[in-house]
């Protein structure tokens, strides 16, 4: 019940550091996704180490950082999450600086855009950053808030001639490869599996993981995309009881045990003294955050599945796993 649901990209790119010659936008299907094969060389690299960093994007033209830590649950020390996703990022920076690669396309999250203000009726764009003083920002969305702005920070005082661009996706679903789940795809199975009988009225955005790699492949080539964030998102925002709806509708039995029943807000703030998990997610009761993906499609002419196609996709490969 995390307050932001962003997946892990690496349920489609599985190495961190990427050569542009690598992919192709037809590899982001179900089928021929055993890139690891594909890949010519891969290196380790440690976010909280310098070890590894400069080997790694020797000779590449184009670098995608696309991991930080996202835990399921809030750690007691937020610097847990912040320093290895803002040093994390920084490292990735230098060394793509000093090796001379053209361009860095960093996944960030609206967790960066759209936390720590009063409601709004207007949909957050990218020209909104989370305020971090506000009342409902906790590590993780401290975490990729500081490690974005630090990355601006770098490109305007040390980048020297290399170009960054930010995606910044909402919560990720879409089909998986294996067992080791994305935060929000392992929320869906827990939903499936009868772990989680009902719905706390929460609000999140929707985006299918292979359209989060087609806009960093959009943003890595185009000219259009330096300097730039765009939003990576479906559409507007869906309540957790229209996912488990679209599941049972859509699924059927496969569905499992997937809940029917919306928790009023009451019974929620009565039985988080018991379940940690619902009392991290308090803050978001009925919390409606909207964004707007148009500079994504206006500029790198990016058309994304729908929220039910995404969320279907999860349920179909869950099922099947």
């Amino acid at each position: 019940l995390g307050p932001v649901l962003e997946g892990v990209f690496l349920q489609v790119l599985p190495a961190l550091l990427v050569v542009e010659k690598f992919f192709a936008p037809e590899r982001f299907g179900l089928d021929g996704l055993d890139l690891v094969g594909e890949l010519e060389d891969l290196a380790a690299a440690d976010l909280e180490r310098d070890d590894g960093w400069q080997e790694a994007v020797s000779g590449c033209d184009y670098v995608m950082h696309v991991a930080s830590p996202f835990p399921a649950s809030i750690p007691k020390d937020e610097n847990e999450l912040i320093i290895p996703a803002r040093d994390g990022a920084l490292r990735v920076l230098r060394a793509a600086r000093d090796a001379g690669v053209r361009r860095v396309v960093m996944t960030s999250s609206f967790a960066a855009i759209g936390y720590g203000h009063p409601p709004q009726t207007t949909p957050f764009d990218e020209r909104d950053w989370t305020d971090l003083n506000g009342n409902d920002v906790h590590a993780y969305v401290k975490s990729k808030t500081i490690a974005e702005r630090a990355a601006w920070e770098f490109i305007e005082n040390e980048g020297r001639g290399l170009e960054l661009s930010v995606i910044n996706p909402v919560g990720i679903f879409g089909p998986v490869l294996g067992g080791d789940l994305a935060t929000s795809v392992a929320f869906v199975k827990q939903m499936m599996d009868g772990k989680m009988p009902v719905c706390p009225r929460i609000y999140f955005g929707v985006v299918d993981v292979r359209d989060v790699a087609d806009l960093h492949l959009r943003a890595m080539e185009s000219a259009a995309a330096k300097g730039e964030r765009f939003i990576a998102s479906a559409g507007d925002v869906v309540a957790l009881i229209e996912v488990a709806r679209v599941l049972r509708r859509r699924l059927g039995d496969r569905a499992g045990r997937v809940p029917n029943v919306q928790l009023p807000d009451w019974l929620a703030r009565f039985m988080a003294r018991w379940i940690p998990t619902l009392r991290n997610a308090l803050p978001q009761l009925g919390v409606i955050r909207r964004m707007s993906n148009e500079k994504a499609r206006r500029l790198l002419g990016w058309i994304p599945r729908s929220n039910e196609d995404a969320i279907v996709a999860t349920g179909e490969s869950l099922a099947e796993l």
